[in-house]
């Protein structure tokens, strides 16, 4: 069941918190390289209202519909609030990249992040913190810039945030966002959190499918073995 347990302390806006689980999506691992990311839009999900988990990963199959190539998927962590709402549950949080189709642009994509948030119950924000079905937040586009009160990019925070960088760094280590100098590995590093062994395990890990070749001759075997006993009990 999981492998190794290692953990961060993260702050998930103003909520400071520690890892707690975390849940690979896929069997295989998937990274990108530094050019290769910056083809790639990176969007942050993270939800702590309703089925966090659930909302999360049937958000991620919504973002495969709107990627003109199979998303890059980190797993999922689970990350415990602090400072936030009385009440207020531990969120999940996981990072996607997908490839924008060629007529999009970060301002139609923000749209159509936005207008996911809302198939998931996203309201307007009452309270700082606050409890939420679904957060979509648009980290990169390419190599894009953006400064305008709708949209900043990259986000002006990704390279603070621990429950940002610990996902996507399993899928683009060496990226470097915009206006950085730091890969995303180094400013993971350069955070210098702890890493209490006890806070963080693995709460599923799909197993490979096996290659057909190396079922076949199982399944071969056990129709001869049928074959025989029917055999047998017609003597």
């Amino acid at each position: 069941m999981g492998g190794q347990a290692s953990a961060r302390s993260v702050r998930h806006g103003a909520c400071f918190g520690v890892e707690v689980r975390r849940c690979r999506l896929d069997a295989r691992s998937s990274r990108v390289s530094h050019s290769s990311a910056f083809e790639l839009a990176f969007v942050a999900l993270g939800a702590n209202l309703g089925k966090p988990k659930r909302n999360v990963l049937e958000a991620i199959n919504r973002l495969s519909e709107i990627s003109q190539k199979p998303l890059l998927k980190s797993s999922l962590w689970e990350t415990a609030p602090v400072d936030c709402p009385p009440g207020s549950r531990a969120f999940v949080n996981a990072v996607v990249g997908l490839t924008p189709f060629k007529a999009e642009t970060p301002e139609s994509l923000l749209s159509k992040l936005q207008s996911i948030e809302r198939e998931f119950g996203r309201k307007p924000k009452k309270l700082l913190n606050e409890t939420r079905p679904l957060d979509l937040d648009l980290i990169t586009f390419a190599r894009e810039l953006r400064s305008t009160k709708e949209l900043v990019l990259p986000h002006p925070r990704a390279h603070q945030r621990p429950f940002v960088l610990e996902p996507l760094n399993e899928i683009a280590p060496d990226l470097i966002l915009p206006g950085q100098s730091k890969t995303v590995a180094e400013l993971l590093d350069h955070l210098g959190v702890p890493t209490p062994s006890s806070a963080i395990r693995h709460l599923f890990k799909p197993q490979r499918k096996a290659p057909e070749h190396r079922r076949s001759p199982k399944l071969e075997t056990s129709r001869v073995g049928r074959t025989h006993r029917r055999r047998r009990r017609g003597e």
